[in-house]
């Protein structure tokens, strides 16, 4: 074979005896499949094994460039630390026919420097779109962790070419909330249906599954979650979501996209700000009064954990034009960081928020087969 081809080494998972030359100098031998818009069987590339793909001997010289999520490039200290790394570097992954690293951004950059002819990969053949989906996958899995702003700009961008996902499904490649996902998505919406990570096909309006399932719920309230959620369509979080706003006595049908009490509907509001240019202090005055209730509690404010509660609550409870006034005076080289942690800080209460009641739904879920 010429010495543009690359030889196949001695371990392989499937029946890979070689590999052909092809477009860019390089053919596997045996068809590996993705997202194929050739004609080949179709994997998801948010589940698919990529270990089981055959490890081929690649030339640098082939290799046209990278899909890496990651905005500021490479990392020096990463990569002096593989540049000296003792015992075998994993294979690197690659885009194939394109022949763009999906995976071993670093690794390249250190057989490159340690003057190295060729590199040990495996080929994934399919879509670009479902490459890159791969590879952000492969950088939150292992390795250097993304930044948050990788993810962000990751999820927007997978949000570009798989609009069918849902926001769970891009977040569970992102590594994001799902309503971190919902934001960037905003209010375009593309189709009638979406996929879920299960691979289920859901509506995205849901307003008659949520009548089913509230439904449900009532007739039936020692019923599951995920029995529920299987009976009438929806996913067990929905489910959840509608079993809430019942106890509650609301709708199960939220008004809009459902929002925080401090991020109100429309454009202006994903800012944090309303069309006047300030925070809304009519939701202050509310946040107000409940948290002086919560402060009246014995059960909170006589314990070391409901005191680190109160703590936290009060923090975030000042009025709206100290909110303004912070905001306006962030230093123009710290806002893109500030941001980041801002938005960080948001996930981690929404997260407690969503497990603070689901906790509670489980309990008043026991209650009920109880009696």
């Amino acid at each position: 074979m010429r010495a543009t081809a690359v030889m196949a080494r001695a371990h392989f998972d499937g029946d890979v005896t070689g590999v052909a030359e092809g477009r860019g100098g390089v053919r596997p031998a045996r068809k590996l499949t993705g997202h194929d818009m050739s004609g080949g069987e179709a994997v998801d590339p948010t589940s698919m094994n990529i270990n089981s793909l055959p490890i081929v001997e690649v030339e640098l010289e082939r290799l046209s460039g990278t899909l890496s999520p990651r905005i500021a490039g490479e990392d020096p200290e990463h990569l002096e630390a593989l540049l000296y790394a003792q015992g075998q570097i994993p294979p690197i992954l690659v885009h194939f026919p394109s022949m763009w690293v999906i995976d071993g951004l670093h690794r390249l950059s250190a057989a490159r420097l340690r003057g190295q002819r060729t590199i040990a990969a495996r080929f994934f053949e399919g879509s670009e779109a479902d490459a890159f989906v791969l590879a952000v996958r492969m950088n939150i899995e292992h390795g250097l962790p993304l930044t948050l702003s990788d993810r962000r700009r990751a999820a927007r961008r997978i949000i570009d070419s798989h609009p069918e996902w849902s926001d769970r499904m891009v977040a569970s490649v992102a590594g994001l909330s799902a309503r971190t996902v919902s934001d960037l998505r905003g209010s375009r919406v593309e189709g009638e249906t979406r996929i879920g990570r299960d691979g289920r096909v859901r509506p995205v309006d849901g307003t008659a599954e949520r009548r089913q399932a509230a439904e449900l719920i009532r007739n039936n309230p020692t019923l599951s979650l995920r029995q529920i959620a299987r009976e009438v369509g929806l996913s067990p979080e929905t489910v959840r979501d509608v079993r809430g706003r019942l106890e509650r006595g609301e709708s199960p049908i939220p008004a809009g996209r459902r929002r925080s009490p401090m991020q109100p509907a429309g454009p202006s509001a994903r800012n944090g700000v309303d069309s006047g240019g300030g925070f809304r202090l009519a939701a202050d005055q509310n946040r107000l009064a409940m948290l002086n209730r919560l402060k009246a509690d014995p059960a909170l404010r006589l314990t070391e954990t409901g005191r680190s509660l109160l703590r936290l609550l009060t923090l975030h409870a000042i009025p709206g034009q100290d909110w303004d006034r912070i905001l306006m005076n962030v230093p123009p080289h710290w806002a893109a960081n500030v941001t980041d942690l801002a938005r960080a800080h948001a996930a981690i209460w929404t997260e407690f928020a969503d497990r603070l009641e689901g906790r509670f739904t489980g309990l008043a879920a026991e209650r009920a087969v109880a009696t």
